[in-house]
């Protein structure tokens, strides 16, 4: 338990009604005990970042990407098989049969499937598009959660530049960790193959937030201030993997291919949104932690200074110009030094 907050709401301030103070009492009990004041912060950021709508925003981009990869991946199978018996064989003898809907596909497609340059070359222009703006959207999220203002952000160039790491790194590390993670659920017995595959997904994904959130945000935030959501973001994915893996190995393999192909979109797209949340939400924590953004309250008046610095630097985000400056002040304390913290830039 922590010290009580001396923003905490004052006796004066109860409401008439008993409907307010025991809301009020609430809040008064969440601001006085760390943890739950800490959860409460980050949620509380995520709405002021309008969290939803990032997410929802990279959750579109993300899945208008999977097509043009699904093209290129069918496009390059083509290729591979072409006339050659042995390599239809192979694939037939493979686990690829197995998997719902595409398996179903392959099996009555081998035999006419054959590589297209153009499809080739819509698959990778596709994919590199929507992979563009996967970082794109990435980075503008990371700018509004650590509400950087518009005049320090990154330039077009750098945009892309960081895009292009951006999608090495990610493509690399997202298809070894869902090979770990689908080592680690697949097989029956927990062993200890399975035990140390889990774990180096774990620690992979850990790597890769830490990555991410590296390249993504702006070069002021120190790398320490980016581990605490990274450790959470990694964990927190390598249990989306786990459960993807499980849905698709277990739960749709049998379905029927009208039923599965619906169950397939709606639990990818599902999939990505979470994702997409887990990270976000992984970011946040990394603000309230380094901004010490809590407690916050649920009820006003009155405010907190967390709420005074949280609320000034959504406002100081919007600065366009190097000769625009904005100062913001509240009526009940214009002296509060949280008012005018500084926010990062990209200088």
């Amino acid at each position: 338990m922590s010290d009580v907050s001396k923003a905490a709401p004052a006796a004066g301030a109860a409401g008439t009604n008993p409907f307010e103070r025991a809301v009020r009492a609430v809040d008064m009990y969440q601001q006085r005990h760390t943890p739950v004041a800490f959860v409460v912060a980050v949620i509380r950021k995520f709405g002021d970042d309008r969290g939803g709508t990032l997410a929802t925003s990279l959750t579109y981009i993300a899945f208008v990407a999977v097509f043009p990869l699904l093209l290129l991946f069918v496009t390059i199978l083509g290729f591979v098989l072409g006339s050659n018996q042995d390599a239809e064989d192979a694939v037939m003898r493979s686990a690829l049969v197995d998997f719902p809907i595409l398996g179903d596909q392959l099996v009555r497609s081998l035999g006419s499937l054959r590589g297209s340059g153009v499809a080739l070359a819509v698959g990778v222009a596709g994919l590199v598009w929507g992979g563009f703006g996967v970082t794109q959207a990435a980075q503008h999220a990371m700018a509004e959660i650590w509400n950087v203002p518009g005049v320090h952000r990154a330039n077009f160039v750098s945009r892309m530049v960081r895009g292009v790491v951006v999608l090495g790194l990610g493509g690399v590390g997202l298809v070894a960790t869902s090979v770990l993670a689908s080592a680690s659920t697949f097989t029956g017995e927990l062993t200890a193959g399975r035990v140390a595959a889990g774990a180096a997904s774990v620690a992979l994904n850990v790597a890769l937030f830490v990555a991410a959130f590296r390249i993504t945000t702006v070069r002021a935030i120190p790398t320490r201030q980016l581990l605490a959501g990274a450790v959470i973001g990694g964990v927190a994915w390598t249990l989306l993997q786990a459960v993807g893996g499980y849905l698709v190995g277990h739960q749709l393999r049998n379905a029927s291919e009208v039923y599965g192909f619906f169950a397939t979109v709606l639990g990818l797209l599902s999939w990505i949104f979470l994702g997409t949340r887990v990270a976000l939400y992984a970011a946040e924590t990394n603000v309230v932690l380094a901004r010490r953004l809590w407690p916050r309250s649920v009820v006003q008046p009155p405010l907190t200074p967390a709420d005074k610095q949280a609320l000034s630097d959504i406002v100081r985000q919007e600065e366009r110009r190097p000769e625009q400056s904005v100062d913001v002040t509240f009526d009940d304390d214009t002296d509060d030094p949280a008012v005018r913290s500084e926010v990062p830039g990209d200088d």
